[in-house]
Formats: structure tokens, C-alpha cells, sequence
């Protein structure tokens, strides 16, 4: 495939930097997560590093079958011991490896993160910095310890901690933080007047794999390159001490855009690279790519008008005689071909399918550079999602057409880099490839596995999916 240099290691020219030439939002962050104490649950075993996962058993299984990452030595020359995405960099004993496993998807999954806290309380992910519902959290026993890792058990969620943006640029206040965790209420940790300090929000960590395909870094955009964010995660994650070196965030991010992971079975369609079908990570590996292709705002610097069928990998599963494999391909025709209308407040509505936001092709992240989108999924208690025990912001637009609306949500997303009212609440659109081995979904994981997520869509923009359609959908999906 095409990967492009820009892609991996150049600037987003809309993310805030200080004078340093760093985002302005880390030195806040990174100072709180300095001067946090290392409170490890109690065990009885040793926390130390975390083993080398064995690269050649990349084959995974899941509920849907079994997933597969492969690695492109090429694109990545030091792998092992000797990259450092294995090695304890910072100070409290976590690798990047600690919160992207590859046998969950790259990711963290709560069954996996349950089973580890029940048997080793102190291993590496359990640090109250980020895992816990706040830095000061209380882990003195293992009862009172699984209360304040929560949300990382139960979603898989660590703590996100930025401060506001600068006054400069800010269009919004927040007057009220309702939540049961009380990181947000606290002076040390969060705000200290409706215009200034720090939040808190608690999001899922993204897969570090298919990162070729990036045109945003992390959920908000937040970090200019993935060159800033390796070192930025090891300075808070891993509370690192000493920053890396530039050969160090070359190498780690080398090792991240060289795997590729992607379904290769289906438990009950079988092969998915049989018959034509082209399913699995050899494929995705070899798809064609670059920043803006087949955009649906006509912005391919190519010129190539938006196509919407974005999803062609079980296109020769169409009527075939096997019925799981038929249900595949008519998910995917559902995807590219169901029109639903789009309609938000304060913009023009547009009738879409799945494949308009989910644009790149046979990747489904969204291939336009900085595109931030609300979806609804930060709205507390509605479309029946489950935003149990998430803060709940009020965020009082101060300036623009907005002024004097106040939205409650349980993440300001985007905003809190802009300081735009129109961003709150905007995530970017996450590449969809192995979607079944990282659930929950939605940055928040407040839809639990894929019939959450399919119910959530089709309520929020009443697709009015009957149950074959929904069962087809689901199969579709899980074969990514």
C-alpha cells in the first residue's frame, strides 16, 4: 500500500501548539500526571515488565471466529526486545504494550482486563494516573481498589485529563460537573472556575494497528503527528520522566504502522478470503490509500468523485448458496446502500448511508483530514446507551451564533482543542477493520458489543432496520 511520510510524521496544521512547538494542552496534563503518586493496588505478585508478545502467533479467536495482524518487516526493521513499544520507558512499569495488547485487538477489553485484575491487582494497566476515576484514588484493598478502576473493568475506559483551552480561543464556560467519580471537583485534579483547570473524560484506548490509514490522532485530534503522540503517552500514561528521544518515537512508530489486523474467519461464513471474498490483513495491507480519497465533500486531491460503495470485500458473496456467507454480503450491501436522514440542529439535514462517514475504502474511517463529527453519543441517558457513572458536563456556549445555549454532555470531545461551541461533543470517524475484537464501542464504550451499536444507529437516525437487515448488518461487521 501507499503511506505517505506526511501522513505518519507531519503536523495537523489546526491542533493548538505552545511556543515549545508541543500541543498546548500537554504541559498541563503532563505536569498533573508528574506529580501524581504511584498507587498500585495490592498484590502479591511483583509487578514487573510485561512480556514480550510472541509475533509469530498473531491469530487470535473471538466470538465471531478468529482475527489476524501481520507485520510488515519492511516498514518496521527493529521488532522485539528491542523496539520500544515493549520497554518500560517511564516510571510507573507500563510499555505501550500494557494498554494495546495484540490478542485484544490491539486495544483493552474488559473480560481480559477482569480476569488480570482478579489475578494480578498491580500489573501495569492498574495505575491510578489514568485508570482509575482519578489520580488520587484510594486502592488500599482489592474491594475498594475494583470500585476506583471501574469504568477501565467494566468499558475499558482510562482517564483523559485536559486543560481548558486557552482564554484566546475558548467560546464556552462549564458551569457544572455532575459525577459520582469527583475527579472533575476537585481542585488538584480539575477545574478551578468555570474558565479554567482541568477535565477529566474516559475514553477507550485506540487499536495501534491499521494506523496507515490515520488522517486524525486520537479520539479529538488532539495530538499533531504520531510522532508527538508516542511521546506525549509515555510522558503521562507512563509518567515518564525523561522525554525520548527522536530514534525512539521513529522506532515505535515504525513498529505501530507496519500491523495490519483484520477478521480472517467467520464462525459461521468460514474463510473470509474464499470465493473471491477479500477478507483478512494480506488484503487490507495492499489497499490503496490517500489522505481525502473518496471524499463525499468532493475534496480528493485526485478529482474522483465520491463513490458510496465504500465496501467491496464480499461482493462476489452475493447470492450465494451458502446462507451465512449470502448474509455477509448483504450486510455489506446494507452498509454502502441504505439512505437514512442525517439531521442535527443548527445544520442543513442530508440524506446518507453508513459508507458517507465511513468513506475509506474497505477501511471505513473517515479519509478527510481533521473531520470531527457528533453522532450523539456524548447525550447522557438517551438512545439507550449506557453512560452509567460518565461525568455529566454543562457547557455554556459564551460567543457566536450559539451564545447563551447550554448543551449537557459527558464529553466535550473536540472542543476542548478548538475551544469551539460547534465541537463539542465531535469525535472522529475510527477505522472500522477488526471492529469485533475491540468491543465496547464508541470512544465512551457505551455500547456494549455490536447489537448495541447497530440498535444505537438505527434509532438515532431511524433506519427502521428490520431484524434479517439488523442480523445481516452484524454479520457484515463482525467479518472486518
Amino acid at each position: 500500500m501507499l503511506v505517505t511520510a506526511a501522513l505518519l510524521t507531519g503536523a495537523a496544521d489546526d491542533v493548538p501548539l505552545a511556543p515549545s512547538g508541543q500541543p498546548a494542552w500537554l504541559l498541563p496534563s503532563a505536569l498533573q500526571a508528574q506529580g501524581l503518586l504511584q498507587r498500585v493496588a495490592p498484590s502479591t505478585i511483583t509487578p514487573e515488565q510485561e512480556g514480550i508478545p510472541d509475533l509469530t502467533k498473531l491469530t487470535k479467536v473471538n466470538e465471531a471466529g478468529t482475527y489476524n495482524s501481520i507485520i510488515n518487516s519492511l516498514l518496521s526493521p527493529t521488532l522485539l526486545t528491542s523496539n520500544p513499544f515493549f520497554q518500560n520507558l517511564g516510571s510507573n512499569g507500563r510499555t505501550c504494550v500494557s494498554c494495546h495488547e495484540p490478542d485484544q485487538g490491539w486495544s483493552i477489553s474488559p473480560p481480559t482486563l477482569q480476569k488480570l485484575f482478579k489475578s494480578t491487582p498491580g500489573a501495569p494497566v492498574f495505575r491510578t494516573v489514568d485508570g482509575a476515576g482519578c489520580g488520587d484514588a484510594d486502592v488500599s484493598t482489592p474491594t475498594i481498589a475494583a470500585q476506583s478502576f471501574k469504568l477501565l473493568l467494566s468499558k475499558g475506559l482510562l482517564r483523559v485529563f485536559i486543560p481548558l483551552p486557552d482564554d484566546s480561543i475558548r467560546e464556552f464556560s462549564v458551569t457544572n460537573v455532575t459525577e459520582n467519580i469527583a475527579c472533575n471537583n476537585k481542585t488538584a485534579t480539575g477545574l478551578t472556575s468555570p474558565t479554567a483547570g482541568v477535565l477529566s473524560f474516559y475514553r477507550r484506548p485506540l487499536p495501534t494497528t491499521n494506523l496507515s490509514f490515520l488522517t486524525s490522532f486520537m479520539w479529538d485530534g488532539r495530538e499533531p503527528s504520531l510522532l508527538s503522540q508516542a511521546g506525549d503517552a509515555t510522558m503521562i500514561h507512563a509518567q515518564g520522566a525523561t522525554p525520548l528521544t527522536p530514534e525512539q518515537k521513529q522506532a515505535i512508530v515504525d513498529f505501530e504502522s507496519s500491523i495490519f489486523t483484520a477478521q480472517i474467519t467467520s464462525k459461521d461464513a468460514g474463510s473470509l478470503t474464499e470465493e473471491g471474498a477479500q477478507g483478512g490483513p494480506d488484503a487490507l495491507s495492499r489497499t490503496a490509500f490517500h489522505v481525502g480519497i473518496n471524499d463525499p465533500n468532493g475534496t480528493d486531491p485526485t478529482g474522483v468523485a465520491f463513490n458510496p460503495t465504500v465496501m467491496s470485500l464480499y461482493f462476489n458473496w452475493n447470492l450465494d448458496a451458502d446462507a451465512q456467507k449470502a448474509s455477509v454480503a448483504r450486510g455489506e450491501t446494507i452498509f454502502n446502500e441504505r439512505q437514512f436522514l442525517v439531521a442535527n440542529p443548527g445544520v442543513p439535514s442530508v440524506t446518507a448511508t453508513c459508507s458517507r462517514c465511513h468513506n475509506t475504502p474497505n477501511v471505513g474511517n473517515h479519509s478527510t483530514a481533521n473531520t470531527f463529527i457528533d453522532i450523539g453519543v456524548t447525550s447522557p441517558g438517551i438512545f439507550a446507551l449506557d453512560t452509567t457513572d460518565l461525568p455529566v458536563f454543562s457547557v455554556r456556549c459564551e460567543k457566536g451564533p450559539s451564545a447563551g445555549i447550554t448543551q449537557r454532555v459527558t464529553d466535550l470531545g473536540r472542543a476542548m482543542i478548538t475551544g469551539k461551541c460547534a465541537d463539542v461533543g465531535k469525535f472522529k470517524v475510527p477505522i472500522l477493520r477488526a471492529l469485533e475484537a475491540r468491543s465496547p464501542y464508541f470512544h465512551n464504550g457505551t455500547a456494549s458489543d455490536l447489537d448495541a451499536l447497530i440498535n444505537f444507529y438505527n434509532s438515532r437516525f431511524s433506519i427502521h432496520l428490520t431484524d434479517q437487515d439488523k442480523l445481516d448488518l452484524k454479520a457484515f461487521l463482525e467479518s472486518l
